[in-house]
Formats: structure tokens, C-alpha cells, sequence
């Protein structure tokens, strides 16, 4: 049955599903209150040069399913690069091989004595059951490689109490330590390039918005439209004047309070419940870099404010200005001023020149130990009345573009 569907945000999870619903044949209007599509994947040309405004996405998945959907949408020799990833890290002034304990053996000895006399301890004792993210980093890492890197980087870039981050949150997001691949990626000298996710796609030009623009086809997107309620009336849904079967909201689950307007005691209190829910905004520094074959570089150093730099100029040549210096994305987290982020520029490698700034109020989301059953709550007494929350702002879940795509065809499926 041809449904008429509302979806409320235009980022990747809203444009897939959208993108998805109208191949089935249902009406769907997509209601989105910035000027342009895309959410966290879109990106702008300044001065000539393409800037991902948060972060640098890139498509990769290990999913079939998602795979087979997302080339269906596009010619992917015609539009698409193969990239090869190449993440380092920047610690003590000088580049480390990416995971830090696949490379161990660029460090001194003394160093690599003393963590893999941990490493060995912890494998062979019995181990104390980790109960947060922090907990998870000590005993799986020990001491010396958890003050050295996972605390210094996994604090600046989340900065939260990690003990407060439940472990279920991990799932999918950090790579399980083993002792044996550790010393034998170290004996052998495993590079990145041998790993899962070692390479990914990427548009030829556009960058994301690319992709964001392709589902967004012949699709019914309302820009520049703020939803200010929803109401509820005689089982149909009101937004903005029009009427809907369903509603599909991939915006920031905590205005659902403010938003939502039904007779329904649970809906109303679960909405309330969500509210104080945590998140990290970031500020961004488009830059010109010297040349490298950099992908990422991560900064564990506590004494400098970013936590990574994205080399965007290095994923497709169409990124930069025909004949000028490489590009690269600095991302801190939190929200900066230019002046402070010029400031620490100075401090990085690659005499970063600054082109353009984007301060972005919510880019990450952070889990606490009750988050996901509240999310799993207000779930549940919103479905039956045809109201569904999809992606990372509503599902409270650190999605990448292909988890968020995951997400949409799950719901299609299950609901639709």
C-alpha cells in the first residue's frame, strides 16, 4: 500500500530512506531546515577548494547488503575513485604507523619493553572484568600504551569521562586487541594497507555531497524549512499544514519534547527522558598542507588542541586548485574560535595555511549507561503511531555512512 511519508532531516539516514521508500512506490516530502542537503557528509567549495565542513566521509563497508544497494545508485568506474588509506599518528614529533600497536617496534626499546611486558601480563593473568570504555582501555592495552596514546586521544576526541561510556558502545567501533597478531603484525611490519577498511571510494569530484545529491533525486526536499511541530490528529500526522501517514525523524531526538504534540502519556514522558542526552560539537580549519600521501593523521598529544588532521586533497584530485599546495581538513572537538584554531596550527606539521572555518554545534554523540535503553523506550511508544527515529541523532548511535544506510533499510523492511 502507497503510503505518505515525512521525513524530517536530509542528511545520509534521511536520503536513503527517502531514496529507498520512493523506489517502493510511496509519497514521500522531505522536510529539511538548513539551505542544503547532506547533514554531516556535505561539503562547499571555498576559494576554489572542496571543504568537508565535518569531517571527511568516504564510503567503505563490510555490509553485502549495503554494498550491493549503494552501487545500484551509482556508475562507480565512471564517478568513483579507489582510494588506498593511509592513517598515521603524530606522537612525540614524529609519524607512527596506524593502529599505534601494530607499530610498536618504531618506538625505543625501553618503551617496547615496557608495554609488552604488560601486554604479555595481561594475557596470561587473569583479567578484571572491564565495566566502561575507560576500564576497556587499560586492561586491554596496559598502563604505558593507554597514557602514551588511548587516553591522551580517546579523552580529547570524545571529551567525556570515558568511564562513564558504557562497553556495549564499543561494538564495531575499536579494533579487539590480540597478543598474537600484535607481535606478529610487529615481527613482520604489518602496514594499514593489509587490514580491513585499508581502502574506500570516494567520489571524483563533489566530495560526499556528491553521494548526498545522488539519493536525493527526483526526491521531494523542502530546504530551509524548520519543522516547529508535529501533531498528532485522528492517527495522521500534521507538519507544517500537511498531513502523513508516517513520520521518519533523523534530527536531534532531544527537540522531540518541544516538537511532538499527542495524547499519549508515555510518548510525552519518554521524550522527556531523552533530553539531556550528551554530544560533542566540533570546529573544523580547511588548510593548505605540503604534499604527503597522507589519509588521516591522528594527534594523541595533550598539549595540542586537535585530535586529527583529514587530508580531503589527497582523496581525489578535484579536491584542490589545479597547480596550488595540497588541502587538509583540521578537526577539533568542541567549539573554537578561528583565532584559537589559527593558533595551534602553528603547533602541527606541514605549515598548515588556513583557507576557510566551519564550527559545527553537534557532531558526535556520546552513550552513558542508560542511553540506550531510553532510545529503546521512546522507540517503542512511538512505532505504533507510525512515528520512527533513524539515524545517528535519533538513534542516539555513532553511525558511519554505511551503518546509517544499514539503519534505513532496516526499517524499510521491517516497516515499510
Amino acid at each position: 500500500m502507497k503510503n505518505n511519508i515525512a521525513i524530517i532531516g536530509a542528511g545520509i539516514s534521511g536520503l536513503s530512506v527517502a531514496r529507498m521508500l520512493k523506489d517502493k512506490g510511496h509519497n514521500v516530502v522531505v522536510y529539511e531546515k538548513s539551505t542544503q542537503i547532506g547533514g554531516l557528509v556535505k561539503c562547499t567549495e571555498e576559494k576554489g577548494v572542496l571543504f568537508h565542513r565535518v569531517g571527511g566521509h568516504v564510503f567503505n563497508t563490510k555490509i553485502k547488503k549495503v554494498e550491493d544497494w549503494f552501487w545500484k545508485q551509482f556508475d562507480k568506474d565512471e564517478t568513483f575513485i579507489l582510494a588506498k588509506r593511509n592513517a598515521k599518528i603524530w606522537i612525540e614529533n614524529r609519524i607512527i604507523g596506524y593502529p599505534i600497536e601494530n607499530h610498536l617496534h618504531q618506538f625505543e626499546q625501553s618503551l617496547v619493553e615496557q608495554i609488552f611486558s604488560e601486554l604479555l601480563s595481561n594475557n596470561f593473568n587473569e583479567k578484571i572484568a572491564a565495566n566502561n570504555f575507560d576500564d576497556f582501555l587499560k586492561i586491554n592495552f596496559g598502563n604505558t600504551l593507554y597514557e602514551l596514546y588511548f587516553k591522551t586521544y580517546n579523552y580529547k576526541i570524545w571529551n567525556t569521562d570515558l568511564a562513564k561510556v558504557p562497553l556495549p558502545w564499543l561494538e564495531g567501533k575499536l579494533p579487539m586487541p590480540n597478543l598474537l597478531n600484535i607481535i606478529t603484525n610487529n615481527i613482520y611490519k604489518v602496514d594499514e594497507k593489509t587490514m580491513v577498511h585499508s581502502s574506500f571510494f570516494y567520489p571524483k569530484k563533489g566530495g560526499s555531497s556528491f553521494i548526498a545529491e545522488n539519493f536525493a533525486r527526483d526526491v521531494d526536499i523542502k530546504t530551509g524549512v524548520d519543522v516547529s511541530s508535529i501533531r498528532n490528529i485522528n492517527k495522521k500526522w500534521e507538519l507544517n499544514g500537511e498531513l502523513f501517514d508516517s513520520v521518519i525523524f533523523t534530527g536531534d531526538v532531544r527537540r522531540l519534547y518541544n516538537l511532538i504534540q499527542i495524547d499519549n502519556t508515555d510518548i510525552i514522558n519518554n521524550c522527556s527522558a531523552v533530553r539531556s542526552l550528551i554530544s560533542n560539537g566540533t570546529s573544523n580549519v580547511l588548510c593548505y598542507t605540503d604534499d604527503s600521501d597522507l589519509s588521516w593523521l591522528y594527534l594523541p598529544d595533550s598539549n595540542i588542541k586537535p585530535h586529527r588532521i583529514i587530508f580531503t586533497g589527497n582523496f581525489s584530485p578535484n579536491n584542490n586548485i589545479a597547480n596550488r599546495r595540497k588541502t587538509c581538513t583540521v578537526e577539533f572537538s568542541g567549539i573554537l574560535s578561528d583565532k584559537e584554531m589559527i593558533k595551534e596550527l602553528a603547533k602541527l606539521p606541514g605549515n598548515l595555511e588556513p583557507i576557510a572555518f566551519n564550527k559545527e554545534p553537534n557532531s558526535y554523540v556520546i552513550q552513558q549507561q542508560d542511553t540506550r535503553t531510553l532510545i529503546c523506550n521512546l522507540k517503542e511508544s512511538l512505532e505504533p503511531e507510525h512515528f520512527y527515529l533513524l539515524g545517528r541523532f535519533a538513534e542516539w548511535e555513532y553511525y558511519n555512512m554505511d551503518k546509517a544506510i544499514e539503519a534505513a533499510m532496516d526499517l524499510v523492511e521491517d516497516k515499510f
